[in-house]
């Protein structure tokens, strides 16, 4: 499982277990999977998609940065 952090300079927006996380980044969309490599990277406003189970979200999202490290994305909305 990944720990989902979305935060923003007002608020924790959410913090759940998910299977994979799908962000906005500013050079593309890309997709986090549980022991995903370590990265820092800015994204851009959009739509982050998040699995739990057979289960697909959405959040609408402006744009921040992300951190991914060990098993934790944290997303840091403006």
């Amino acid at each position: 499982m990944i720990l989902l952090k979305i935060i923003s300079p007002q608020r924790e927006i959410l913090s759940e277990e998910v299977d994979l996380v799908e962000i906005p980044g500013s050079m593309g969309r890309f997709e986090v999977l549980r022991d995903h490599a370590p990265l820092i990277s800015s994204t851009e406003a959009g739509t982050i998609r998040y699995v739990q189970g057979n289960t697909q979200h959405e959040i609408e999202c402006r744009p921040g940065f992300v951190e991914v490290r060990s098993n934790v994305v944290t997303v840091c909305i403006g």
